[in-house]
Protein backbone atom coordinates (compact mmCIF):
# COMPACT_ATOMS: atom_id res chain seq x y z
CA UNK A 1 0.00 0.00 0.00
CA UNK A 2 2.78 2.11 0.50
CA UNK A 3 4.80 1.68 -2.57
CA UNK A 4 1.06 2.12 -4.12
CA UNK A 5 0.95 6.01 -2.63
CA UNK A 6 4.18 6.62 -3.05
CA UNK A 7 3.94 5.82 -6.90
CA UNK A 8 1.23 8.37 -7.25
CA UNK A 9 2.37 10.85 -5.12
CA UNK A 10 5.22 11.03 -7.21
CA UNK A 11 3.49 10.96 -10.25
CA UNK A 12 1.64 13.65 -9.04
CA UNK A 13 4.51 15.65 -8.45
CA UNK A 14 6.52 15.38 -11.36
CA UNK A 15 6.17 13.15 -14.55
CA UNK A 16 9.38 12.12 -14.99
CA UNK A 17 9.57 10.33 -11.53
CA UNK A 18 6.57 8.16 -12.84
CA UNK A 19 8.02 7.52 -16.68
CA UNK A 20 11.21 5.90 -14.40
CA UNK A 21 8.84 4.19 -12.02
CA UNK A 22 6.69 3.14 -14.57
CA UNK A 23 7.69 -0.54 -15.34
CA UNK A 24 7.28 -1.13 -11.59
CA UNK A 25 4.14 0.19 -11.88
CA UNK A 26 2.99 -2.17 -14.49
CA UNK A 27 4.10 -5.07 -12.30
CA UNK A 28 2.25 -4.62 -9.34
CA UNK A 29 -1.36 -3.78 -10.83
CA UNK A 30 -3.71 -6.26 -9.40
CA UNK A 31 -7.42 -5.31 -10.26
CA UNK A 32 -10.01 -7.16 -8.08
CA UNK A 33 -11.05 -10.48 -9.42
CA UNK A 34 -15.06 -9.38 -9.33
CA UNK A 35 -14.37 -6.10 -11.30
CA UNK A 36 -12.56 -8.20 -13.74
CA UNK A 37 -14.92 -10.71 -13.81
CA UNK A 38 -17.82 -8.18 -14.49
CA UNK A 39 -15.92 -5.77 -16.32
CA UNK A 40 -14.77 -9.05 -18.96
CA UNK A 41 -19.01 -9.69 -19.21
CA UNK A 42 -19.01 -6.29 -19.98
CA UNK A 43 -16.81 -5.99 -22.72
CA UNK A 44 -16.63 -9.51 -24.41
CA UNK A 45 -13.76 -10.01 -26.41
CA UNK A 46 -12.31 -6.20 -25.80
CA UNK A 47 -11.17 -7.53 -22.71
CA UNK A 48 -7.76 -8.06 -23.46
CA UNK A 49 -7.06 -4.34 -25.07
CA UNK A 50 -8.74 -2.92 -22.12
CA UNK A 51 -6.75 -4.44 -19.54
CA UNK A 52 -3.35 -3.88 -21.33
CA UNK A 53 -4.63 -0.06 -21.72
CA UNK A 54 -4.64 -0.27 -17.85
CA UNK A 55 -0.97 -0.65 -17.71
CA UNK A 56 -0.08 2.30 -20.10
CA UNK A 57 0.83 5.68 -18.74
CA UNK A 58 -2.41 7.80 -18.48
CA UNK A 59 -2.17 10.96 -21.04
CA UNK A 60 -1.93 14.36 -19.99
CA UNK A 61 -4.58 16.68 -21.42
CA UNK A 62 -5.40 20.50 -20.94
CA UNK A 63 -7.96 22.97 -22.01
CA UNK A 64 -6.96 26.72 -22.90
CA UNK A 65 -8.84 29.63 -22.09
CA UNK A 66 -10.42 31.50 -25.11
CA UNK A 67 -11.61 34.26 -23.14
CA UNK A 68 -8.06 34.59 -22.26
CA UNK A 69 -4.49 35.46 -24.61
CA UNK A 70 -4.12 31.83 -26.94
CA UNK A 71 -1.03 29.98 -26.05
CA UNK A 72 0.16 26.72 -27.61
CA UNK A 73 3.19 25.18 -25.52
CA UNK A 74 5.36 23.56 -27.33
CA UNK A 75 4.23 20.44 -24.97
CA UNK A 76 0.96 19.93 -27.23
CA UNK A 77 0.88 16.51 -29.11
CA UNK A 78 -2.67 16.51 -30.66
CA UNK A 79 -6.11 17.65 -29.92
CA UNK A 80 -9.09 16.45 -28.36
CA UNK A 81 -11.29 15.61 -31.29
CA UNK A 82 -14.42 16.03 -28.69
CA UNK A 83 -13.38 19.25 -27.36
CA UNK A 84 -12.58 22.74 -28.25
CA UNK A 85 -9.06 24.40 -27.61
CA UNK A 86 -7.95 21.35 -25.76
CA UNK A 87 -5.04 19.06 -26.70
CA UNK A 88 -2.93 16.69 -25.38
CA UNK A 89 0.30 16.92 -23.70
CA UNK A 90 3.74 15.11 -25.15
CA UNK A 91 4.64 14.68 -21.40
CA UNK A 92 3.60 16.16 -18.17
CA UNK A 93 5.14 19.20 -17.39
CA UNK A 94 5.31 20.68 -13.73
CA UNK A 95 2.11 22.67 -13.91
CA UNK A 96 3.13 24.25 -10.64
CA UNK A 97 5.93 26.39 -12.27
CA UNK A 98 3.89 27.87 -15.14
CA UNK A 99 2.38 31.34 -14.62
CA UNK A 100 -0.05 31.12 -17.23
CA UNK A 101 -1.31 28.49 -15.53
CA UNK A 102 -1.54 30.18 -12.44
CA UNK A 103 -3.05 33.08 -14.39
CA UNK A 104 -6.36 31.08 -15.81
CA UNK A 105 -4.90 30.28 -19.41
CA UNK A 106 -5.63 26.74 -19.18
CA UNK A 107 -6.76 24.18 -17.47
CA UNK A 108 -5.67 20.78 -16.72
CA UNK A 109 -8.42 18.32 -17.13
CA UNK A 110 -9.12 14.55 -18.31
CA UNK A 111 -9.82 14.31 -22.03
CA UNK A 112 -12.38 11.79 -21.62
CA UNK A 113 -14.47 14.28 -19.10
CA UNK A 114 -14.57 17.40 -21.30
CA UNK A 115 -17.10 14.94 -23.90
CA UNK A 116 -19.81 17.24 -21.67
CA UNK A 117 -18.66 19.66 -24.54
CA UNK A 118 -20.58 17.46 -27.41
CA UNK A 119 -23.85 16.97 -25.50
CA UNK A 120 -23.97 20.51 -24.24
CA UNK A 121 -23.77 21.82 -27.77
CA UNK A 122 -26.11 19.40 -29.15
CA UNK A 123 -28.94 19.73 -26.78
CA UNK A 124 -28.60 23.56 -24.90
CA UNK A 125 -29.08 26.25 -28.13
CA UNK A 126 -30.22 28.93 -26.14
CA UNK A 127 -28.86 30.98 -23.00
CA UNK A 128 -29.75 28.94 -19.79
CA UNK A 129 -29.44 29.07 -16.10
CA UNK A 130 -27.48 25.76 -15.57
CA UNK A 131 -26.28 24.19 -12.10
CA UNK A 132 -23.19 22.15 -11.76
CA UNK A 133 -24.02 20.23 -8.93
CA UNK A 134 -20.96 18.31 -8.31
CA UNK A 135 -18.56 20.98 -9.30
CA UNK A 136 -14.99 20.94 -7.73
CA UNK A 137 -12.38 20.72 -8.49
CA UNK A 138 -13.57 23.20 -11.36
CA UNK A 139 -12.88 20.87 -15.10
CA UNK A 140 -16.83 21.08 -16.03
CA UNK A 141 -17.35 24.12 -14.52
CA UNK A 142 -14.70 25.96 -16.44
CA UNK A 143 -15.35 24.09 -19.73
CA UNK A 144 -19.69 24.58 -19.20
CA UNK A 145 -18.03 28.40 -18.77
CA UNK A 146 -16.80 28.32 -22.24
CA UNK A 147 -19.32 26.06 -24.19
CA UNK A 148 -22.52 27.69 -22.81
CA UNK A 149 -24.63 30.02 -24.95
CA UNK A 150 -23.66 33.67 -24.48
CA UNK A 151 -25.88 35.15 -21.57
CA UNK A 152 -26.12 31.49 -19.64
CA UNK A 153 -25.56 31.28 -16.02
CA UNK A 154 -23.54 28.99 -14.17
CA UNK A 155 -24.11 27.86 -10.63
CA UNK A 156 -21.50 26.23 -9.58
CA UNK A 157 -21.75 24.40 -6.04
CA UNK A 158 -20.19 21.97 -4.12
CA UNK A 159 -21.33 20.56 -0.82
CA UNK A 160 -17.69 20.17 1.25
CA UNK A 161 -15.99 23.57 1.94
CA UNK A 162 -12.50 22.58 1.65
CA UNK A 163 -13.51 21.55 -2.25
CA UNK A 164 -15.55 24.68 -2.36
CA UNK A 165 -12.53 26.67 -1.89
CA UNK A 166 -10.75 24.52 -4.30
CA UNK A 167 -13.47 24.93 -6.83
CA UNK A 168 -13.91 28.73 -6.22
CA UNK A 169 -10.08 29.60 -6.83
CA UNK A 170 -10.10 27.86 -10.32
CA UNK A 171 -13.26 29.77 -11.43
CA UNK A 172 -11.60 33.17 -10.03
CA UNK A 173 -8.61 31.96 -12.30
CA UNK A 174 -11.15 31.31 -14.82
CA UNK A 175 -12.03 34.83 -15.30
CA UNK A 176 -15.55 34.44 -16.41
CA UNK A 177 -18.54 36.93 -14.54
CA UNK A 178 -21.96 34.97 -15.50
CA UNK A 179 -20.50 32.42 -12.67
CA UNK A 180 -21.99 31.99 -8.74
CA UNK A 181 -20.40 29.47 -6.19
CA UNK A 182 -22.35 27.68 -3.95
CA UNK A 183 -21.92 25.80 -0.81
CA UNK A 184 -24.77 23.39 -0.40
CA UNK A 185 -26.79 20.44 -0.52
CA UNK A 186 -28.63 18.84 -3.37
CA UNK A 187 -31.74 18.68 -1.25
CA UNK A 188 -31.43 22.80 -0.48
CA UNK A 189 -32.11 23.53 -4.56
CA UNK A 190 -35.04 20.66 -4.83
CA UNK A 191 -35.94 22.58 -1.52
CA UNK A 192 -36.36 25.77 -3.75
CA UNK A 193 -38.61 24.41 -6.71
CA UNK A 194 -37.86 24.64 -10.49
CA UNK A 195 -35.19 26.66 -11.61
CA UNK A 196 -32.37 25.79 -13.92
CA UNK A 197 -32.85 24.84 -17.57
CA UNK A 198 -30.46 22.41 -17.17
CA UNK A 199 -28.37 20.17 -14.22
CA UNK A 200 -25.63 19.04 -14.51
CA UNK A 201 -24.76 16.19 -12.28
CA UNK A 202 -20.91 14.32 -12.18
CA UNK A 203 -22.24 12.05 -9.34
CA UNK A 204 -19.74 10.73 -7.05
CA UNK A 205 -18.75 7.11 -7.95
CA UNK A 206 -16.77 3.81 -7.59
CA UNK A 207 -14.30 5.08 -9.71
CA UNK A 208 -12.95 2.22 -12.14
CA UNK A 209 -12.55 4.76 -14.88
CA UNK A 210 -9.43 6.18 -12.74
CA UNK A 211 -7.75 2.95 -11.82
CA UNK A 212 -4.50 3.43 -13.48
CA UNK A 213 -3.82 7.24 -12.80
CA UNK A 214 -5.30 6.73 -8.95
CA UNK A 215 -4.23 3.59 -7.36
CA UNK A 216 -6.01 4.17 -3.95
CA UNK A 217 -9.76 3.55 -6.06
CA UNK A 218 -8.76 0.17 -6.89
CA UNK A 219 -7.63 -0.43 -2.73
CA UNK A 220 -11.38 1.00 -2.07
CA UNK A 221 -12.67 -0.88 -5.00
CA UNK A 222 -15.42 -3.40 -3.61
CA UNK A 223 -19.02 -4.95 -4.58
CA UNK A 224 -20.92 -3.48 -2.06
CA UNK A 225 -18.91 0.35 -2.27
CA UNK A 226 -20.59 -0.14 -6.42
CA UNK A 227 -23.94 -0.67 -4.83
CA UNK A 228 -23.51 2.28 -1.86
CA UNK A 229 -22.38 4.49 -4.60
CA UNK A 230 -25.62 4.00 -7.06
CA UNK A 231 -27.50 4.07 -4.09
CA UNK A 232 -25.81 7.53 -3.20
CA UNK A 233 -26.22 8.37 -7.11
CA UNK A 234 -29.63 8.15 -6.90
CA UNK A 235 -30.63 10.23 -3.91
CA UNK A 236 -28.04 12.94 -5.60
CA UNK A 237 -30.59 13.23 -8.37
CA UNK A 238 -33.59 12.77 -6.59
CA UNK A 239 -33.00 15.25 -4.13
CA UNK A 240 -32.48 17.72 -6.91
CA UNK A 241 -34.71 16.69 -9.27
CA UNK A 242 -37.41 19.14 -7.89
CA UNK A 243 -34.85 21.92 -9.04
CA UNK A 244 -35.38 21.19 -12.63
CA UNK A 245 -37.85 22.74 -14.58
CA UNK A 246 -40.10 20.75 -16.49
CA UNK A 247 -38.82 20.19 -19.92
CA UNK A 248 -35.31 20.81 -18.55
CA UNK A 249 -31.84 18.91 -19.35
CA UNK A 250 -30.23 16.48 -16.76
CA UNK A 251 -26.97 15.56 -17.95
CA UNK A 252 -25.48 13.03 -15.99
CA UNK A 253 -22.04 11.31 -16.04
CA UNK A 254 -19.78 9.18 -13.51
CA UNK A 255 -15.86 8.02 -14.03
CA UNK A 256 -16.79 4.51 -13.61
CA UNK A 257 -17.77 1.37 -15.96
CA UNK A 258 -20.32 -0.73 -14.28
CA UNK A 259 -23.66 -0.70 -14.93
CA UNK A 260 -25.33 -0.08 -11.83
CA UNK A 261 -24.05 3.29 -11.37
CA UNK A 262 -24.52 4.07 -15.22
CA UNK A 263 -27.44 2.20 -17.57
CA UNK A 264 -29.52 1.07 -14.16
CA UNK A 265 -29.41 4.74 -12.98
CA UNK A 266 -30.59 6.29 -16.10
CA UNK A 267 -33.35 4.06 -16.22
CA UNK A 268 -34.34 4.77 -12.61
CA UNK A 269 -34.42 7.95 -13.02
CA UNK A 270 -36.52 8.19 -16.23
CA UNK A 271 -39.13 5.86 -14.45
CA UNK A 272 -39.26 7.05 -10.95
CA UNK A 273 -38.27 10.42 -11.49
CA UNK A 274 -40.47 11.10 -14.57
CA UNK A 275 -38.13 11.65 -17.62
CA UNK A 276 -36.97 10.17 -21.25
CA UNK A 277 -33.37 9.81 -22.87
CA UNK A 278 -32.31 12.81 -25.09
CA UNK A 279 -29.02 11.72 -25.22
CA UNK A 280 -27.75 8.15 -25.42
CA UNK A 281 -25.16 6.65 -23.31
CA UNK A 282 -21.56 7.62 -24.01
CA UNK A 283 -18.78 5.09 -22.58
CA UNK A 284 -15.65 6.11 -23.17
CA UNK A 285 -12.97 3.56 -22.59
CA UNK A 286 -8.83 3.72 -22.14
CA UNK A 287 -8.69 1.38 -24.99
CA UNK A 288 -10.97 2.98 -27.04
CA UNK A 289 -9.98 6.61 -26.72
CA UNK A 290 -6.89 8.28 -25.46
CA UNK A 291 -8.37 9.15 -22.15
CA UNK A 292 -9.29 7.53 -19.08
CA UNK A 293 -12.47 6.14 -18.59
CA UNK A 294 -16.31 8.21 -18.54
CA UNK A 295 -19.88 7.71 -19.03
CA UNK A 296 -21.86 10.03 -20.10
CA UNK A 297 -26.13 10.69 -20.64
CA UNK A 298 -28.55 13.31 -20.84
CA UNK A 299 -32.25 12.92 -19.71
CA UNK A 300 -35.02 15.55 -20.29
CA UNK A 301 -37.74 15.83 -17.25
CA UNK A 302 -41.22 14.78 -18.36
CA UNK A 303 -42.92 15.27 -14.53
CA UNK A 304 -44.01 19.22 -13.60
CA UNK A 305 -43.02 20.81 -10.34
CA UNK A 306 -43.52 24.23 -9.32
CA UNK A 307 -41.55 26.84 -7.38
CA UNK A 308 -42.38 25.83 -3.41
CA UNK A 309 -41.52 29.19 -2.27
CA UNK A 310 -41.36 32.28 -3.99
CA UNK A 311 -38.61 34.57 -3.03
CA UNK A 312 -39.56 38.18 -2.12
CA UNK A 313 -38.43 40.94 -4.36
CA UNK A 314 -35.52 42.87 -3.21
CA UNK A 315 -33.75 45.71 -4.66
CA UNK A 316 -30.56 46.01 -5.78
CA UNK A 317 -27.56 47.74 -3.67
CA UNK A 318 -26.93 51.04 -4.80
CA UNK A 319 -23.89 51.69 -6.69
CA UNK A 320 -20.94 53.86 -4.35
CA UNK A 321 -20.83 57.03 -5.65
CA UNK A 322 -16.83 57.46 -4.67
CA UNK A 323 -16.59 53.59 -6.49
CA UNK A 324 -13.79 53.07 -9.38
CA UNK A 325 -16.47 52.15 -12.01
CA UNK A 326 -13.84 52.22 -14.92
CA UNK A 327 -12.17 49.04 -13.83
CA UNK A 328 -14.95 47.11 -15.85
CA UNK A 329 -15.37 47.05 -19.49
CA UNK A 330 -19.26 48.25 -20.14
CA UNK A 331 -19.97 49.84 -16.96
CA UNK A 332 -23.20 50.34 -18.40
CA UNK A 333 -23.90 46.65 -18.47
CA UNK A 334 -23.12 46.20 -14.27
CA UNK A 335 -24.58 46.34 -11.04
CA UNK A 336 -22.54 46.80 -7.94
CA UNK A 337 -22.94 44.54 -4.90
CA UNK A 338 -21.80 45.87 -1.50
CA UNK A 339 -21.21 43.64 1.84
CA UNK A 340 -19.44 45.37 4.77
CA UNK A 341 -17.07 47.42 2.37
CA UNK A 342 -16.57 44.68 -0.01
CA UNK A 343 -17.42 45.34 -3.73
CA UNK A 344 -18.40 42.87 -6.50
CA UNK A 345 -19.89 43.51 -9.56
CA UNK A 346 -22.79 41.22 -11.83
CA UNK A 347 -23.55 41.10 -15.05
CA UNK A 348 -27.31 42.99 -15.05
CA UNK A 349 -28.69 40.29 -16.66
CA UNK A 350 -28.09 38.04 -13.99
CA UNK A 351 -29.18 40.33 -11.01
CA UNK A 352 -32.60 39.27 -10.40
CA UNK A 353 -31.21 35.64 -10.53
CA UNK A 354 -28.66 36.73 -8.24
CA UNK A 355 -30.78 38.03 -5.63
CA UNK A 356 -33.45 35.12 -6.13
CA UNK A 357 -30.38 32.88 -4.92
CA UNK A 358 -29.36 34.74 -2.21
CA UNK A 359 -32.25 34.43 -0.51
CA UNK A 360 -32.10 30.90 0.32
CA UNK A 361 -28.17 29.55 -1.17
CA UNK A 362 -24.87 30.09 0.46
CA UNK A 363 -22.98 31.96 -1.77
CA UNK A 364 -19.32 32.02 -1.48
CA UNK A 365 -18.57 34.39 -4.46
CA UNK A 366 -20.64 35.99 -7.68
CA UNK A 367 -19.72 37.91 -11.08
CA UNK A 368 -16.09 39.92 -10.42
CA UNK A 369 -14.87 40.47 -6.81
CA UNK A 370 -13.68 44.39 -7.16
CA UNK A 371 -12.17 44.75 -3.78
CA UNK A 372 -12.30 46.00 -0.56
CA UNK A 373 -12.51 49.79 1.30
CA UNK A 374 -9.68 49.91 4.25
CA UNK A 375 -9.62 53.57 5.35
CA UNK A 376 -9.18 56.02 2.52
CA UNK A 377 -7.58 53.36 0.37
CA UNK A 378 -9.25 51.06 -1.86
CA UNK A 379 -7.25 47.35 -2.26
CA UNK A 380 -8.35 45.54 -5.31
CA UNK A 381 -9.16 41.77 -5.12
CA UNK A 382 -6.94 39.53 -6.83
CA UNK A 383 -9.73 37.94 -8.70
CA UNK A 384 -10.32 41.44 -10.49
CA UNK A 385 -6.87 40.90 -11.94
CA UNK A 386 -7.54 37.72 -13.32
CA UNK A 387 -11.36 38.79 -14.63
CA UNK A 388 -11.90 38.96 -18.25
CA UNK A 389 -14.08 41.64 -17.86
CA UNK A 390 -10.78 44.27 -17.04
CA UNK A 391 -10.30 47.31 -18.06
CA UNK A 392 -6.15 46.92 -18.44
CA UNK A 393 -5.76 50.34 -18.89
CA UNK A 394 -7.28 51.13 -15.20
CA UNK A 395 -4.51 50.09 -13.64
CA UNK A 396 -0.14 51.15 -14.87
CA UNK A 397 1.20 47.42 -15.50
CA UNK A 398 4.63 46.07 -14.46
CA UNK A 399 5.40 43.21 -17.19
CA UNK A 400 7.59 40.35 -15.14
CA UNK A 401 10.14 38.47 -16.46
CA UNK A 402 9.71 34.41 -15.68
CA UNK A 403 11.95 34.60 -12.56
CA UNK A 404 10.01 37.69 -10.74
CA UNK A 405 6.62 35.84 -12.13
CA UNK A 406 7.34 32.84 -9.68
CA UNK A 407 8.56 35.25 -7.46
CA UNK A 408 5.31 37.29 -7.08
CA UNK A 409 3.21 33.67 -6.99
CA UNK A 410 5.16 32.91 -3.93
CA UNK A 411 4.05 35.97 -2.14
CA UNK A 412 7.53 37.24 -2.06
CA UNK A 413 8.14 40.84 -1.22
CA UNK A 414 9.89 43.27 -4.57
CA UNK A 415 12.68 45.21 -3.15
CA UNK A 416 13.39 46.82 -6.01
CA UNK A 417 10.88 47.78 -8.79
CA UNK A 418 10.75 49.96 -11.81
CA UNK A 419 11.78 54.00 -10.66
CA UNK A 420 8.90 54.37 -13.98
CA UNK A 421 6.42 53.29 -12.10
CA UNK A 422 3.64 55.00 -9.98
CA UNK A 423 3.31 54.86 -6.64
CA UNK A 424 -0.21 52.94 -5.38
CA UNK A 425 -1.74 49.96 -6.86
CA UNK A 426 0.02 48.19 -9.97
CA UNK A 427 -1.22 45.40 -12.03
CA UNK A 428 1.60 42.66 -12.75
CA UNK A 429 1.60 40.53 -15.51
CA UNK A 430 3.28 37.44 -17.09
CA UNK A 431 3.83 37.82 -21.08
CA UNK A 432 1.18 40.03 -21.49
CA UNK A 433 -1.46 38.03 -19.04
CA UNK A 434 -2.81 39.31 -15.61
CA UNK A 435 -1.86 37.63 -12.46
CA UNK A 436 -2.63 40.17 -9.78
CA UNK A 437 -1.23 43.15 -8.01
CA UNK A 438 1.15 45.12 -5.88
CA UNK A 439 0.97 48.01 -3.82
CA UNK A 440 4.26 50.52 -4.55
CA UNK A 441 5.38 52.28 -1.63
CA UNK A 442 8.01 53.61 -3.44
CA UNK A 443 11.11 51.87 -1.06
CA UNK A 444 9.52 48.21 -1.88
CA UNK A 445 6.43 46.50 -3.13
CA UNK A 446 3.96 44.68 -1.12
CA UNK A 447 3.28 41.46 -2.92
CA UNK A 448 -1.07 41.52 -2.43
CA UNK A 449 -1.14 38.02 -4.10
CA UNK A 450 -3.30 35.86 -1.79
CA UNK A 451 -1.45 33.62 0.65
CA UNK A 452 -4.45 30.90 0.09
CA UNK A 453 -3.24 30.47 -3.22
CA UNK A 454 0.45 31.31 -2.81
CA UNK A 455 2.83 28.55 -4.63
CA UNK A 456 5.61 26.90 -2.68
CA UNK A 457 7.55 24.74 -5.40
CA UNK A 458 11.22 27.24 -6.62
CA UNK A 459 13.57 26.01 -9.12
CA UNK A 460 16.56 25.04 -7.90
CA UNK A 461 19.47 23.83 -10.33
CA UNK A 462 16.60 23.64 -13.38
CA UNK A 463 14.99 21.42 -11.14
CA UNK A 464 11.43 21.96 -8.75
CA UNK A 465 12.06 21.46 -4.91
CA UNK A 466 9.50 22.05 -2.57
Amino acid sequence: MILYQLINHLFLMDAQFFKNLSPLYETIMELPAAFTSRTQALLGDEWPSFEQSLLETPPVSIRFNPAKRPIFPSECDAAVPWASHAYYLKERPVFTLDPLFHAGCYYVQEAASMFLEQVVRAHLAEPAKVLDLCAAPGGKSTQLISVLPEGSLLVANEVIRSRAAVLGENLLKWGDSCTILTNNDPTDFGRQGAFFDAIVADVPCSGEGMFRKDPAAIREWSLSHVQLCAERQRRIVADVWPALKSGGLLIYSTCTYNREENEDNIQWICKELGAEIVEEPHRLMPHRTRGEGFFIAAVRKTSSETRTKKPPKTQAHPRPASFPYSFLHSPQDWTILTHNQEFAAIPSLHESDYHSLSQHFKILSAGVPLGTIKGKDFVPAPALALSSALDLPAFPVWELNYTEAIRYLRKETFAEIPSALPKGIVLVAYQTVPLGFIKNIGTRANNLYPSEWRIRMSLQNDFPTI
